[in-house]
C-alpha cells in the first residue's frame, strides 16, 4: 500500500480529519474517528428520549389515544407501533447523522466511504454471489435458531410482549428485512468497526464490534440472557464477514438472510395468533 501523502480536504469550519497512519489497511482508511463515534452515541441517546416522547404524545393528542395504554406499564397495541415507528425514525436520523459526517470529512462518495464497496463476484454473477451470502445468513439463523430452543427464557421477553398485536408483527416483519440490515451493518461494520480495528487489531475489532452489536438488542431480549449471548456470536460473525472481504455489502446480504430466516420462523411460529 502506497503511504499518505495527504488528507481530504475538509469544508470551512469542520474540524480537521483525523490523520491516518501508513501501516493502516486501506479497508481501515476512514476520516472518522472516536469524537464522532461519541457525538453518534449521544445524539442517539438524546434522539431516542425525545422521538419516543414525542410520538407517543402525538398519538394522544392527534389520533386520541389512552395515556393510559401508552405509558402504562403493560404493552398495548398502540405503543407497540409508536415504539418501532419511533426506531424506523431513529434509524433514519443516524443514516442521516453519518451522511453529513462523510459530506464534512470529504468530498469522497458517501456509501463506498462509509464501507460499501464492490462484492467481489469472482468467477460468478453479482447475483450469484449475493444469494451466497443470503443463503449463509439463513444457515446461521438456522443454527441460532436450533441452539436457541435450548435456551428459552422462563418469562416472556420483551420482544415478545411488543408482537403480540398483528399490526406491530407485520411492521416489524417490513423493518426487520428492508430496514434492519440496512442501517445495523452501515453503523456497525461501516461506522464503528474501522476505528475500532484501527485502534485495537482487526482481531479484536471484530469480537468488541460483535458484542456491541448484540449488547444493542439486549432490551429486547431482557431476561433472555443465552439468547443475547447467541446475537453477540451473530454480531461477530457478521464483522468477520466483512473483514473478510472488506465491504459492508457482504454482511449485509448475511444479514439480509438471517433476518428474513429468523422472522419466517416466527411467523410460522405465531401462525395460529396471527390468523385470529
Amino acid at each position: 500500500m502506497e503511504p499518505i501523502d495527504s488528507e481530504p480536504p475538509n469544508l470551512p469550519g469542520i474540524l480537521p480529519a483525523p490523520q491516518l497512519r501508513a501501516a493502516v489497511s486501506d479497508d481501515l482508511q476512514v476520516p472518522w474517528g472516536w469524537h464522532e463515534a461519541l457525538l453518534f452515541v449521544v445524539l442517539g441517546v438524546i434522539a431516542s428520549v425525545v422521538v419516543t416522547r414525542g410520538m407517543a404524545e402525538a398519538a394522544i393528542r392527534i389520533f386520541g389515544v389512552n395515556p393510559n395504554e401508552m405509558f402504562g406499564p403493560a404493552m398495548s397495541t398502540a405503543k407497540s407501533v409508536v415504539v418501532l415507528i419511533s426506531q424506523a425514525l431513529l434509524d433514519a436520523g443516524a443514516i442521516l447523522y453519518l451522511y453529513l459526517m462523510v459530506l464534512g470529512r470529504t468530498p469522497a462518495p458517501f456509501w463506498p466511504t462509509i464501507g460499501w464497496r464492490g462484492l467481489s463476484s469472482g468467477a460468478g454473477s453479482f447475483r450469484a454471489t449475493a444469494l451466497q451470502f443470503v443463503s449463509g445468513g439463513a444457515v446461521l439463523g438456522l443454527v441460532v435458531s436450533f441452539a436457541g430452543a435450548f435456551l428459552n427464557s422462563k418469562e416472556a421477553l420483551p420482544i415478545e410482549e411488543l408482537l403480540k398485536a398483528r399490526v406491530s408483527m407485520l411492521l416489524f416483519a417490513v423493518l426487520g428485512v428492508l430496514v434492519a440490515p440496512l442501517v445495523e451493518e452501515t453503523i456497525f461494520r461501516g461506522f464503528l468497526y474501522p476505528i475500532i480495528a484501527r485502534r485495537a487489531g482487526i482481531t479484536a475489532g471484530i469480537v468488541i464490534t460483535g458484542i456491541l452489536f448484540g449488547s444493542l438488542h439486549a432490551v429486547q431480549l431482557w431476561g433472555g440472557w443465552g439468547q443475547i449471548a447467541l446475537l453477540m456470536l451473530v454480531g461477530i460473525v457478521l464483522t468477520w464477514v466483512r473483514a473478510r472481504t472488506g465491504t459492508v455489502a457482504a454482511s449485509y446480504f448475511v444479514h439480509l438472510g438471517y433476518n428474513g430466516l429468523q422472522l419466517l420462523g416466527y411467523l410460522i411460529y405465531l401462525a395460529g395468533g396471527l390468523r385470529h
